[in-house]
C-alpha cells in the first residue's frame, strides 16, 4: 500500500457532550502533553445547492482557526480517508455496557 501524497484525514471527536466529525490535512500529537494537534481543516465547497447545517455550524466555529488541540481522550477515531466527506456535529450516545471516559460538562457549577 503506497502513502498518498496529500492524505486527509477524518477525525472524530468528542467535545461538549457531541460529536465532531471533521476533515483535516495535518494531524500529528502535540508537544502539549496529551493533546492532539489538527491543522488545516477541509470543508465541502459551498457550490452545494444543498447546505448542511451542522457543518455550515463548523465552517462557522473553526472559521480563522489555524491550529486546534484536541485531548487525546476525546479522541473516538482517525481515519485516512480516499474522498472528504461531509463535516457533522452529532450527540453523543451512549450505548451497550462500555462506559465513556468521564469529560467534565461546561456550565454545570455546584
Amino acid at each position: 500500500m503506497s502513502k498518498r501524497e496529500n492524505p486527509i484525514y477524518k477525525v472524530v471527536f468528542l467535545n461538549q457532550g457531541q460529536v465532531y466529525e471533521m476533515y483535516a490535512k495535518q494531524i500529528y500529537q502535540s508537544d502539549l502533553w496529551g493533546f492532539l494537534e489538527i491543522e488545516e481543516f477541509v470543508f465541502g465547497e459551498r457550490t452545494q445547492v444543498v447546505v448542511d447545517p451542522s457543518e455550515e455550524k463548523l465552517k462557522a466555529q473553526f472559521d480563522g482557526v489555524i491550529r486546534s488541540f484536541v485531548p487525546l481522550h476525546s479522541i473516538i477515531r482517525i481515519d485516512e480517508v480516499e474522498r472528504l466527506g461531509t463535516a457533522k456535529i452529532s450527540e453523543a450516545k451512549i450505548t451497550g455496557n462500555v462506559m465513556p471516559f468521564p469529560m467534565p460538562m461546561p456550565g454545570k457549577d455546584s
